[in-house]
């Protein structure tokens, strides 16, 4: 497959090319950064500017495209709702305002509504803030959550649950969209509480508004899954939050069956996809009993039986399916370093490979909308110097055009980043992603680690890493043994090995870029978030010849405090949280001194760099007091730290301007150590 664009023609509707003035297709254009000079890094602030785009979707049809845009004039936010015909891009959009509202969901509903859920934001009460605190706030915020349904042509909306004051009082959250029922372009399913407190399904007129109960949750039910339009699948969550119970229920039965608990966030292995065609038959994404990855598969809700796997890989888990404008099945997305799809029809292949080489397979095409002919593509693009931007593809006129950016961030002025094989003391092999500054000169480095630590970083669009890059220095993202997405056996490499195996797989990646890049060893620092604060407190204490700063963010530092702290708080069945991080971590009793010894706070008088750590007041998976425990053993050992509480926040999904507070004080302290 060719697209017809010339190397010209893919410049200028290429989102590099709108930034930089050229050619022109009715989009928005930014100034400013084609101004500068190439070579020059962004600032901070660059990083954290408000996002132009907030979302993009294609009609069911395939024949228009609303656009969520969010426009500055005079100081303020309006946001509008543009109108594009997919088959002319270049023509005038119709624009229809919106308002000053935060914008977090769209859909369309119909080839002619388009729904939008949008935040409310309020704040109440006054709340004086310490010096410890990053920002000082008048009072507590509240948001509501809203869902409209808009005549794009005309700007007509209505509200979903229309002007219920008695809901609206007890529901802050009334945008939660269950099944847009294809088959009832009328209709969509919601969720929301009822009066006695309780989550219950609902068919809402996308016309008027009005909402009429379908059926009503337990106690601790926070979500369905459908299959045309009938509750199928069921998830209640533990009073603690950290397990779900999956319930299935086969259409025309009665009750719910419990189909298996799955974590909440810390290696999920089970995922709804999409109904197929015969009743009580679903596609899912699991990982069964002896197995090693997570797959695509079939499951029969009668028998609660899992089919073979029907796409799989060794060594990738996989993360999600991809459908089509109608819920039916077209493939599965895999990450090895950047995102690849296996597809159901092959000639699907070809076009998502013609994607990828018209960014040079730098990026990441991501498909996100695909109309019921599976003509036009609207595709989500990002990469390590591509902070995100939306891309028409119509296979019929072999055109692939930009529709909008995320961010005026210019490419050129930010760091290329490459996949770095690294072998590890041992023998064994993982992968790390290493970011160079702007030009690419020799200099510190800095080492990101994730957290999870079942999760993983990717060869994509990463903010933290290109805000440190843009300083002079180079960042390092290593998978080390015990991330998620390569397997249950990878990640089972790390279990009862923190503060050991883990650690040294980061150490090695840090030699090997430090020995290849000709980088400078005096100059290394490492910081990270969750899992990843406390790999970089681990890495100052097991290495204080090494790292010349240590950053940890919302992190755990005492493993038996915190294990302490799972088992006191843990009610779920079976006590299924407390097992999980008995198996990654270690048993208490029988362990106790192996986890005392991989514990930074009890060891603290073994650091000798700098340390900074940063911490949610909200935080429910990883308690303040694991930090606020850290500072004072670090403050009584006589060592230097700088402490800081972030009000109203939680583990993470923290608010830009917070993040960029953080990045300054700890570009700061980088700069000190580093001069």
């Amino acid at each position: 497959m060719t697209i017809r664009n010339s190397a010209a023609t893919r410049w200028a509707l290429s989102r590099r090319g709108l930034l930089a003035g050229v050619g022109g297709v009715g989009l928005a254009t930014a100034a400013g950064p084609a101004a500068a000079r190439r070579s020059d890094p962004h600032a901070l602030a660059d990083f954290y500017a408000k996002p132009a785009t907030r979302g993009v979707a294609l009609s069911p049809s395939g024949e228009r495209i609303a656009i969520i845009r969010e426009l500055l004039e005079n100081g303020q936010r309006r946001t509008v709702l543009d109108l594009v015909d997919a088959a002319d891009p270049a023509r005038p959009a119709i624009r229809s305002p919106l308002g000053d509202v935060e914008c977090e969901f769209m859909e369309w509903a119909n080839d002619e509504r388009v729904l939008v859920g949008v935040a409310l934001k309020t704040r109440t009460g006054r709340d004086n803030r310490s010096a410890s605190s990053f920002i000082s706030s008048e009072g507590v915020e509240i948001i509501s959550r809203r869902m409209l349904s808009i005549d794009p042509a005309t700007g007509g909306a209505v509200a979903l649950f229309g002007d219920d004051r008695q809901r609206m009082r007890r529901a802050r959250d009334l945008g939660a969209v269950i099944d847009l029922l294809h088959d009832d372009p009328d209709h969509v399913l919601m969720a929301s509480t009822t009066s006695l407190g309780v989550y219950a399904l609902y068919k809402v007129n996308v016309r008027t508004g009005v909402a009429t109960e379908v059926e009503r949750g337990d106690n601790d039910t926070v979500h369905w899954e459908t299959q045309a339009g009938v509750p199928v699948i069921r998830y209640d969550v533990n009073l603690g939050g950290t397990v779900v119970t999956v319930h299935g229920r086969a259409p025309g039965e009665r009750g719910w069956r419990m189909l298996r608990r799955v974590r909440v966030d810390e290696a999920p292995d089970f995922a709804f996809v999409t109904g197929t065609d015969r009743p009580g038959v679903l596609i899912v994404s699991a990982r069964q009993d002896g197995e090693d990855v997570e797959s695509i598969r079939e499951l029969d809700l009668r028998t609660f039986e899992f089919g073979p796997p029907m796409s799989s890989r060794p060594g990738s888990d996989v993360t999600g399916g991809l459908l089509d404008d109608r819920g039916r099945y077209l493939g599965a997305a895999f990450w090895k370093d950047r995102l690849e799809y296996d597809f159901v029809s092959p000639e699907l292949s070809v076009h998502h490979r013609a994607m990828n080489r018209f960014f040079d397979n730098a990026c990441n095409v991501e498909l996100l909308d695909v109309d019921a002919a599976r003509n036009r593509f609207v595709t989500y693009v990002s990469g390590p110097r591509e902070p995100g931007a939306w891309y028409l593809y119509d296979r019929a006129a072999r055109s692939y055009v930009n529709l909008a950016q995320r961010t005026a961030l210019d490419s050129r002025r930010l760091g290329a980043a490459e996949a770095v094989q690294v072998e590890t003391r041992d023998g064994a092999g993982i992968t790390a992603y290493l970011t160079a500054p702007p030009g690419s000169a020799p200099g510190p480095l800095i080492v990101l680690s994730h957290g999870g630590p079942e999760s993983r970083d990717r060869l994509d669009w990463a903010r933290q890493a290109q805000v440190l890059a843009a300083q002079g220095w180079w960042v390092l993202q290593p998978n080390f043994r015990g991330s998620g997405g390569y397997g249950l056996a990878f990640a089972a490499e790390g279990w009862g090995r923190w503060g050991e195996r883990m650690q040294e797989d980061i150490e090695d990646a840090v030699a090997r870029v430090v020995s290849s890049r000709g980088l400078d060893r005096d100059r290394v620092a490492i910081m990270g978030a969750s899992y990843g604060g406390y790999a970089a407190l681990m890495g100052a204490v097991r290495r204080p010849d090494l790292y010349k700063a240590a950053i940890g963010i919302a992190g755990v530092y005492d493993l038996p405090d915190f294990m302490d702290h799972v088992a006191r708080r843990d009610d779920s069945p079976g006590r299924e949280a407390y097992e999980f991080w008995t198996r990654r971590i270690g048993e208490p009793g029988t362990d106790a001194a192996r986890l005392a010894g991989a514990s930074p706070r009890r060891r603290a008088g073994d650091v000798s760099c700098p340390v900074l750590l940063v911490h949610g007041v909200d935080d429910a998976i990883v308690p303040v007091f694991q930090s606020r425990r850290m500072r004072d053993a670090l403050q009584a050992a006589g060592k230097t730290v700088d402490y800081r509480e972030i009000p109203d926040a939680g583990h993470g999904g923290w608010e830009d301007e917070v993040e960029q507070e953080m990045m300054g004080r700890c570009i700061a302290l980088l700069r000190r150590v580093f001069a």
